[in-house]
């Protein structure tokens, strides 16, 4: 018999995705499973649409974050499994059946993860590139990843209830990084299954897009000065992506350069960190082109060389300085 899945959903003012999530949810052709949603004391009419499904519905007393939702649904669940997802995540039909699929193959020990869809539930450019960029940097090591993100993640009940479950008093975004770690160091592996998927709902403008670039890099920034990887291959914080920043960012020093002095050697050096972008980021650029065709292809490949980068470098740069300032701060108060 199949094992019996709990689906855990954090929801925090969720009321434009969280009917689409749940119908996705309960569109699985998998046979055995149940929903709980753990709402975050949302303000917004969120509530009443998830009281329109037949799932469970946790509400945490007090505004704790999206851990502590996640731990507060962990706790309610009844399944063998826990799926892990997000309340602007649309799960495929399949996905229950190949993430048990995948959990069991594995073995003990062993937490799997999936991504996002090539293509989002919004076909504007900048969530398409968002889904693309994700689901490219989260597939390229699937074996023994670095981490599992909690828009599709699967371990067993009771290993994660033994592992403490997510920190609550963390960061606003990666837990889910310090939770496949903090596991990792325990003696778990993670293994990404790229059928495994989930279709996001972005509804990115360039304003959100670069919004959302920054303050990941920041908040991403701090914990991996904290962990000492800054230099991690790590998912989306990948080793392609920091060279893609620092490359960019010589680039236009040489073309600044150029401009103040005039010399036609600062322009020409200037080609080389642009080439040398276009040879690290090949694979994330064919997938631009593979999934959305040539005219795609140009906007999203230039957009990555050369604006992305940007928010990412000014994101990181404010994480170094909050992380300084902060540690200064806490021995000055000691």
């Amino acid at each position: 018999m199949a094992p019996f899945i709990s689906i855990i959903i954090p929801n925090w003012n969720g009321e434009a995705t969280i009917g689409r999530c749940l119908e996705a949810a309960f569109a699985s052709r998998y046979e055995r499973f149940e929903v709980i949603v753990a709402d975050d004391c949302s303000e917004d009419s969120s509530v009443e649409a998830i009281e329109r499904f037949p799932c469970r519905l946790v509400r945490l007393d007090r505004h704790a974050g999206a851990s502590a939702a996640r731990n507060a649904g962990a706790a309610h669940a009844r399944g063998e499994f826990l799926f892990f997802t997000d309340a602007d995540c649309l799960l495929e039909e399949d996905a229950l059946a190949i993430a048990s699929e995948a959990l069991a193959s594995h073995g003990p020990n062993v937490i799997v993860g999936g991504t996002y869809t090539p293509e989002p539930f919004d076909q504007d450019f900048f969530s398409r590139f968002q889904s693309v960029f994700v689901n490219y940097s989260e597939t390229r090591h699937t074996a023994d990843a670095d981490y599992a993100a909690a828009h599709a993640l699967i371990i067993a009940t009771d290993e994660f209830r033994r592992s403490g479950g997510f920190t609550e008093d963390f960061l606003p975004v990666a837990e889910d990084v310090e939770f496949s770690h903090r596991l990792r160091r325990a003696g778990y592996r993670i293994a990404i299954e790229p059928r495994l998927l989930v279709r996001h709902i972005f509804g990115f403008s360039l304003y959100r897009s670069l919004r959302n670039a920054a303050f990941k890099a920041m908040h991403w920034t701090i914990y991996s000065i904290r962990n000492r990887d800054i230099f991690a291959d790590s998912g989306t914080a990948s080793t392609g992506l920091k060279a893609n920043v620092v490359l960019c960012l010589t680039g236009l020093a040489l073309l600044f350069s150029y401009a103040v002095w005039g010399d036609r050697l600062l322009l020409y050096a200037a080609a080389l960190p642009f080439a040398g972008s276009l040879l690290v980021g090949r694979g994330l650029i064919a997938a631009f082109f593979r999934t959305g065709g040539p005219a795609f292809g140009l906007a999203a490949m230039a957009y990555y060389l050369f604006l992305f980068p940007l928010a990412v470098g000014a994101g990181a740069f404010a994480g170094v300085i909050r992380y300084f300032a902060s540690g200064r701060l806490q021995r000055k108060g000691r």
